[in-house]
């Protein structure tokens, strides 16, 4: 594989950006959402101040770098505390959250993995430096291509279905392969308030449904038949899915390895992947459920699954990530119609895509700072916080009660770090925003990309415009 020198490079300037002197992520408070709302604040007029954000960049993404590692640390040592010392974990960060080498060099950093779900992703992880044995790759849809490559690397494999796990029979025998192996099935234990993410519903398209007829005796028969396959992973979680309901999901795949390694008459099953989906407070600064309540649940409802006879892995991704992020954009214009103030700005559907057609389900939080980067004061006024695509819908907030945003003041995106950098979507041709990580050096905010913004050319040349020759003409 290539060395990545630009973004090696970019991930040294994060790092150089909260090097020694900046707020810790070991610092006491760091993780508080006081302090989260303050460090915010100083990014925001300091991206202001820096030009980061301005006329010629009117929208960018903020990452908090000291909140990032702050959150690693928290969820290994929320695991730490449940399992006995040695017992063998993996935390996967889910690449599809926040798909920025960078971010996956710091997360490696911090000994986060990475769970993979496409040929892109296992790249990005790859050029992030992160091992193979440091990797799941999991996709309802892997070509024998992707099959073989992970083989060939050692990557763990979660196999989706019996025609994949057929697919992977083949492949076994036809080559010797390091990767742990195993089969995700769907506990089937209902769904959360977001059905588009539910993953474990009667008809979700992730896994062997454990409660349809004959399916449970299948998988025990398929582990029974296949001494290599080691692994039981299960992703019941997602965004609106109450605890209580990811804690069942676990529970259900415990005691299912449980009884296939009963029938087999040995640990045939050595780890249990519980995936992710634990759930993100978008209401508040407030970090709620955190993977320590989660992981003391899981102790409580299901010890045998943390008493250290199974390795464990682990997939957050939003829980992780998304309290760490703010998309920050200039108020390009401040007009009215039928009387509601609208603030016009460059940050909508491209870079919010599922709160644009979905607010009801991913409402976000909108803080209004001055022309200056500071918080904005004065009697709250519903209006629109619009974005720049054409079309009518095109609205971060409608109606929502804000100090009345001008012409040149900003709106800032708040719990934007997971999925909201990853979405991008090129309605309008619209550009990829900058993303840069900050870090405070006493009184001082540093600001480094962990993406520099899309140009112009790079637009033209991936919608078809990289050759002059117009190779439609002599079809």
């Amino acid at each position: 594989m290539a060395h990545d020198e630009d973004g090696e490079q970019q991930t040294q300037d994060l790092r150089a950006a909260a090097a020694p002197g900046t707020t810790s992520a070991t610092a006491p408070g760091t993780t508080s959402a006081a302090d989260r709302a303050d460090r915010r604040d100083q990014a925001v007029r300091a991206a202001v101040e820096q030009g980061v954000v301005g006329p010629a960049a009117p929208v960018v993404g903020l990452l908090d770098i000291a909140g990032i590692r702050a959150s690693a640390a928290a969820l290994r040592a929320a695991f730490e505390a449940v399992t006995p010392p040695g017992t063998p974990v993996l935390h996967a960060f889910a690449v599809k959250a926040t798909p920025l080498v960078p971010v996956l060099r710091l997360l490696r950093a911090a000994g986060i993995g990475a769970e993979v779900a496409s040929p892109g992703e296992l790249a990005l992880a790859r050029a992030a430096g992160v091992t193979p044995a440091d990797t799941v790759l999991d996709s309802p849809a892997k070509s024998p291509a992707e099959l073989r490559q992970a083989l060939a690397l050692g990557i763990a494999v979660n196999a989706d279905n019996p025609q994949e796990l057929a697919r992977l029979d083949a492949l076994v025998q036809s080559a010797p392969t390091a990767s742990p192996v195993g089969l995700r099935v769907n506990p089937q234990i209902g769904g959360g308030s977001i059905g588009a993410l539910s993953t474990a519903t009667a008809t979700s398209k992730f896994g062997v449904p454990l409660l349809d007829e004959g399916a449970r005796q299948w998988v025990i028969q398929a582990f029974l038949d296949r001494p290599w396959l080691t692994r039981l992973h299960a992703h019941s979680g997602s965004q609106g899915m109450p605890l209580e309901m990811m804690v069942r999901g676990a529970q259900a795949t415990y005691e299912l390895a449980e009884e296939v390694n009963e029938r087999a008459g040995r640990r045939q099953i050595d780890t249990i992947d519980i995936g992710g989906g634990l759930p993100v407070d978008f209401g508040s600064d407030e970090e709620s459920p955190t993977h320590a309540q989660y992981a003391r649940r899981l102790k409580a409802r299901v010890p045998g699954l943390l008493d250290g006879r199974y390795g464990l892995v682990t997939e957050f991704g939003r829980s992780l990530l998304a309290k760490h992020g703010t998309l920050l954009a200039r108020v390009e214009y401040a007009k009215k119609a039928g009387g509601r103030p609208v603030a016009v700005t460059h940050a909508g559907v491209q870079v919010a895509t599922r709160t644009v057609y979905a607010p009801l389900s991913w409402p976000l939080r909108i803080a209004a700072y001055d022309t200056k980067g500071r918080p904005k004061t004065g009697p709250a006024v519903g209006q629109d916080v619009a974005g720049p695509a054409c079309f009518a819908g095109d609205l971060l907030a409608e109606n929502r009660p804000l100090p009345l945003l001008e012409q040149g003041d900003h709106i800032a995106a708040l719990d934007t770090g997971a999925y909201y950098f990853a979405q991008h979507y090129s309605y309008n041709s619209l550009v990829r925003p900058g993303i840069y990580g900050f870090a405070l050096h006493g009184d001082e905010v540093r600001f480094a990309a962990a993406r520099e913004p899309q140009t112009l050319d790079e637009i033209v040349a991936e919608s078809g415009g990289g050759s002059e020759r117009d190779a439609l003409r002599y079809l």
